[in-house]
């Protein structure tokens, strides 16, 4: 399988990037335990970012010392994460932790900062341009491949290994959403299944792919044995509008994200996997990153990404035979979130308790 172009240990001085924030702060450079962070989020309909993300990057800071973070949620807009950023330069921040929503539109955001010597961290999804500090996300090419095995294994298990399959995949704007396609397009196109249609979803909309689905199984009903979902917000979608159709059999569909709503799918059977992305590490490495560069500390990195010292860390497929020892083992979800009252028999069954 392609993987993006990686090399070994790469070692980068924080003095470097960071040792000319006076010029942009109108002062010195920010003393250890004090300085300014600007963390900008790229929408809220994935739920991660509010859930996770936003509130274990700004815990990780506190603990590091008397640094502020500035806090902006783009929700879907390009333009007015632009706005965020602009703002965020004017009021002096040191670093940008940036999750572009569109990865071409963020290199001006990117280059705005360099022209102050203020550090870009770009964070889940590598930015287009400019000269970026650090890149932390996973390894999104392997997203798309644990999908597609999964959803191939399903399929030929139940004997519709050669049937039609949708792709819903995600934004057009959203760099990891291409990685995700080429890893899941790979698998799918070696085994025996038939892309019937395919679809970028706009900004990732679950709407969206609700009515997309829906405009399918108009299109070609049972011919329809699968659902390649690129995470599981579209998953949600497509299953709302499979569920409308009532098509049977019901096709097997995929996910990403290991949200609350995905996890209780798996136990009702709506949905066959989702990949788990232990978030506590990406979050707590971009705010280590983005501290030691206000400290001015020497960082390592093990590897390069396109010239950018990064890190990627590895997704898990989770389905309904492994939650315990995930996303519950990782207390990235309690069985008191799982496991309600409806989904008790469910919970007993998948060995849940």
């Amino acid at each position: 399988m392609k993987r993006l172009s990686r090399t070994g240990m790469v070692v980068i001085t924080g003095a470097i990037l960071a040792g000319s924030l006076a010029a942009c702060t109108g002062g010195t450079a920010p003393d250890d335990g004090a300085g300014t962070i600007a963390l900008l989020l790229p929408d809220a309909k994935t739920a991660r970012y509010e859930t996770f993300d936003r509130p274990i990057f700004e815990a990780r800071v506190a603990e590091l010392g008397d640094y502020e973070v500035l806090y902006s949620n783009a929700d879907g807009d390009a333009t007015k994460q632009q706005q965020q950023a602009e703002s965020a330069l004017a009021a002096g921040a040191d670093v940008l932790v940036l999750d572009a929503f569109d990865t071409q539109a963020a290199v001006s955001i990117v280059l705005s900062a360099n022209a102050q010597n203020v550090p870009v961290i770009s964070y889940d999804r590598l930015i287009a341009g400019g000269d970026l500090a650090y890149y932390i996300s996973f390894d999104n090419e392997l997203v798309g491949d644990l999908q597609a095995t999964e959803f191939v294994r399903a399929l030929d298990e139940d004997g519709r290994g050669s049937g039609g399959v949708l792709m819903v995949n995600g934004s057009p704007t959203d760099s990891n959403a291409a990685q995700f396609k080429a890893g899941a397009t790979e698998v799918i196109q070696s085994s025996d299944l038939r892309v019937l249609a395919a679809y970028d979803t706009p900004g990732w909309s679950p709407e969206k792919a609700q009515e997309w689905v829906a405009g399918q199984i108009a299109q070609y009903g049972d011919e329809i044995v699968g659902v390649y979902a690129a995470n599981d917000g579209v998953a949600g979608g497509a299953i709302s509008a499979l569920k409308a159709a009532n098509v049977e059999p019901f096709p097997v569909v995929t996910g990403q994200d290991a949200e609350l709503s995905a996890i209780q799918r798996l136990l009702t059977g709506d949905q066959q996997m989702t990949v788990y992305k232990a978030i506590r590490p990406q979050a707590e490495r971009a705010a280590d990153v983005a501290v030691a560069l206000i400290r001015g500390e020497q960082i390592e990195a093990p590897l390069e990404i396109q010239g950018t010292p990064s890190t990627l860390l590895e997704p898990v497929a989770v389905t309904v035979d492994n939650i315990a020892e995930t996303v519950i083992a990782d207390g990235f979800w309690s069985v008191e979130d799982i496991c309600t009252p409806a989904l008790a028999a469910a919970c007993d069954a998948a060995g849940i308790r």
